[in-house]
């Protein structure tokens, strides 16, 4: 009989992943335990691993830029050769959710079905559901039915908002959107039940193994699905180093270096965009690696200081004044105490970043102070009245007064960023087509991904009308839906998704990426 290491097919996912393809959910589970357990070992280049992603019939293994491939796909195999660590488990609690069956696709599913518009909500409500895994967003389970009349495809092209508390089906799953988010499923109805709450014991409502039944709801109640959320609060007690926010610009985020490790749950990295500026903020100010800045879209913030604060400016330039005195770019200065920092819109590039020396001393959840626009973790958006207190200063302040460090290209130059093969290459009919024509950046994009406009990368005739089952995604891949127009996943991105991956940028390249404007051209280069 055949091992998981047999069976298992590895396939590439950018720099610093790769996706172990497998024939069925129960082969993924065992894998999985088996994957997991080396990475928690972490001996030789499991060291270097930091998240394990079950999915449909995929495990993602994700590494870091530095990580061997060639050998961790070894390890890979020699850990699925082992024998199963997956215990053998009882049936999960049964939870209950009150469904409202008005989704917009709920007559497209009845007739994709024939089942009918009641006929669907009957089957939905009388199947038996188990959690087979997480994944997309926090809180997000894919729900495995014992019906298979309710096995539909996703849309053709993904709505970029989905309603919080949406019910759904896909592939052979049903499953509840947490927050607002964008996404690909059949929405038939909505519910008010809470699906992530970081603030309970356990934060997801929905773990794996827990059986599920839906009802249909009669009343509305006035609670949201999303969950308490999460603002930067106003300290009761002022700290002795703050800032006043007076404007926030059209976005602005705390933003550190992300959390690591929780995505099988599916929490996602989120941190910086622009990695490379919020780091070089860092070591201009001395600060260690990893402390909280600020992120500016499209710049717009207007702060007053409280204490005397020393402050750079990095990414994006933008003209900026500090108690009405123009200060420099990718260089320290000084922020008296009271003296407002007003700083306009870029003049090349989109994000700008604002680091403190010491820090923002904002609460971190899970393990990050990042801001994440998918999934809602970490600080709201900064709002006019917010005060965001300053951490103190520890390590040396290093003697620079200004780096000098490329700006982004402006917004009439072609940006061109390299793409390594991504695991779906085969789904496409001429996967050389993604870089043989300039893409437009569409004004539809944001932290979760940046969507292209061109001329679309056609998939294969075979493939034209597939479901690909649910995987796990990682930051930089090229996600292409039926309509042909790809999608960059940036920091924000779904842990999982269902359309297929042509490729992956490039590490290197990401920054550049995060900094595309819209209406920008990008060119995109294959890469071996």
């Amino acid at each position: 009989m055949a091992s998981l290491g047999d069976l298992a097919r590895i396939l590439p996912m950018g720099d610093a992943a790769l996706l172990v393809e497998l024939d069925d959910l129960d082969q993924v589970l065992a894998a999985e335990a088996r994957l997991e357990a080396a990475a928690h070992a972490g001996d030789g280049v499991w060291g270097s691993v930091d998240d394990v992603v079950p999915a449909a019939r995929t495990v993602l293994v994700v590494g870091r830029p530095t990580t061997d491939l060639a050998l961790l796909a070894l390890e890979i195999r020699a850990a699925l050769a082992r024998p199963s660590l997956l215990a053998a488990g009882t049936m999960g609690h049964l939870v209950e959710i009150p469904v409202h069956y008005d989704g917009p696709d709920l007559d497209a599913v009845g007739s994709l079905t024939g089942l009918g518009r009641e006929g669907v909500i009957a089957a939905h409500v009388a199947a038996r559901w188990q959690v087979a895994f997480g994944g997309f967003a926090p809180g997000f389970a894919y729900l495995v039915g014992d019906d298979p009349r309710l096995d539909v495809p996703r849309r053709e092209s993904p709505r970029t908002r989905v309603p919080a508390g949406a019910v759904a089906l896909a592939g052979g799953f049903s499953g509840i959107y947490p927050r607002e988010s964008p996404g690909g499923w059949q929405l038939i109805g909505t519910t008010e039940a809470v699906l992530w709450d970081v603030d309970r014991a356990e934060p997801a409502l929905l773990t794996p193994g827990t059986t599920v039944r839906f009802r249909r709801a009669e009343h509305r109640k006035s609670v949201g699905a999303a969950g308490p959320a999460h603002r930067v609060a106003r300290p009761a007690v002022r700290a002795r180093r703050s800032v006043d926010v007076l404007e926030p610009g059209p976005l602005t985020l705390v933003q550190d270096l992300g959390r690591l490790g929780h995505l099988a749950v599916g929490v996602g990295r989120s941190g910086a965009a622009d990695r490379g500026a919020h780091e070089l903020g860092a070591r201009l100010l001395g600060n260690p690696p990893g402390l909280a800045a600020l992120e500016m879209t499209f710049g717009g913030l207007h702060l007053r200081a409280r204490g005397d604060l020393l402050v750079c400016l990095t990414g994006a330039p933008v003209a900026a004044t500090a108690g009405g005195r123009p200060v420099p770019h990718a260089g320290p200065f000084r922020l008296r105490d009271g003296a407002d920092l007003s700083i306009r819109m870029p003049l090349s590039g989109l994000r700008t970043y604002l680091s403190f020396r010491g820090g923002l001393a904002v609460e971190p959840v899970l393990g990050s102070r990042s801001s994440d626009t998918m999934s809602g973790l970490g600080p709201a958006p900064l709002a006019a009245g917010d005060v965001i207190a300053v951490g103190d200063e520890t390590a040396a302040l290093p003697q620079v007064d200004v780096a000098p460090v490329p700006v982004p290209p402006s917004a009439t130059e072609t940006v061109t960023v390299g793409v390594l093969p991504g695991p779906r290459r085969a789904w496409f009919a001429r996967p050389e087509a993604l870089a043989e024509d300039l893409w437009t950046v569409s004004e539809r994009s944001d932290r979760k991904g940046v969507r292209l406009i061109g001329t679309p990368v056609e998939w294969a005739p075979a493939r034209v009308g597939s479901e690909l089952p649910t995987e796990g995604m990682v930051l930089g891949a090229v996600q292409v839906p039926p309509d042909g127009q790809p999608v960059i996943f940036l920091n924000d991105h779904p842990v999982t998704g269902g359309y297929p991956v042509i490729g992956v940028v490039r590490t290197r390249d990401l920054d550049s990426v995060a900094q595309l404007v819209p209406g920008q051209s990008l060119r995109l280069r294959w890469q071996r």
